[in-house]
């Protein structure tokens, strides 16, 4: 921490927000005219829609994060969270690694927390479901669909494999989009190493609560983007929502009931809630006025 005398800029949230927010502050700010502060309780940023081809194993993690320490270097980067703000006195409670918290004073604030995944009180959906926000939830996933695969090709159990070889991602935006285009091609590439696992005894399925997919670029791409998903195989549910997944048993509004251990959740964003403590005015949805 440093024990500088000179104003401190501190910039809450070292995503991609915060990281350029602070080099922007520093590359135009005179030798010495105050310290940049970065916290974040990860030491670097995730670029979020190279996830979907981490997870496929299409590019490496290391080309997903960025350390800040390395691109921000004339920063003062502390690893940990912003738990409470006191806006009278200017002091942060800043919440290490390890060790107790302490106040961290400032003289200028930046808030760059960037967005939590929106779930909603689903039965199951806390304990069956995988988010696709950090590049550890990209990998995992990865893993986990991979060992999917390998229970599938060990056992004749036809109930073990139907449920082992079927994958739910509820989401239809670019991340749920392009997750499941991207997890779908790889395991159609992985099939081919198996003995007993192929492509048609797998099931894809694609779930949003909206009439279309893929809105962030439009009706017409959007159509293009799902008649694409089905021509691979991929079973697009519009215009539904899933009730429950207790179990790993889905149930859609739709009727349809399937059995899966791969239930990947990608249904939007939401302000980080933490902003609630930081005594800032907030918008009715939660972010900062």
């Amino acid at each position: 921490m440093s024990t500088t005398e000179r104003p401190r800029i501190l910039v809450v949230g070292g995503g991609y927000v915060g990281l350029y927010a602070a080099r922007r502050i520093l590359k135009k700010m005179r030798y010495g005219e105050a310290t940049v502060t970065v916290v974040d309780p990860r030491s670097y940023m995730t670029y979020q829609p190279f996830l979907p081809e981490a997870a496929a194993g299409s590019i490496s993690p290391r080309h997903v994060v960025v350390p800040l320490r390395r691109v921000l270097p004339k920063a003062e980067v502390l690893t940990g969270r912003v738990t409470t703000i006191d806006q009278d006195r200017k002091v942060a409670t800043v919440a290490p690694l390890v060790g107790e918290a302490y106040e961290l004073p400032f003289d200028y604030l930046v808030i760059a927390m960037g967005a939590v995944s929106r779930t909603f009180p689903i039965p199951g959906l806390a304990e069956q479901g995988i988010g696709m926000k950090g590049i550890e939830e990209a990998i995992g996933l990865r893993n986990h669909v991979l060992e999917q695969l390998d229970k599938a090709d060990s056992t004749t159990d036809e109930d073990v494999r139907r449920r082992a070889l079927t994958f739910v991602f509820v989401g239809g935006g670019f991340a749920g989009a392009e997750t499941i285009g991207e997890v779908e091609d790889m395991a159609r590439d992985a099939a081919k190493y198996y003995t007993s696992v192929k492509r048609e005894d797998m099931r894809f399925i694609l779930v949003d609560a909206a009439d279309k997919i893929l809105p962030e670029v439009g009706p017409k791409l959007g159509t293009w983007g799902r008649e694409h998903l089905e021509s691979r195989g991929v079973e697009v549910f519009l215009s539904t929502s899933m009730d429950s997944c207790v179990d790993g048993h889905v149930v859609l509004k739709n009727g349809l009931e399937v059995d899966s251990n791969t239930i990947v959740w990608t249904a939007g964003v939401k302000p980080n809630p933490a902003l609630a403590r930081f005594g800032l005015p907030l918008g009715p949805r939660g972010h900062v006025d």
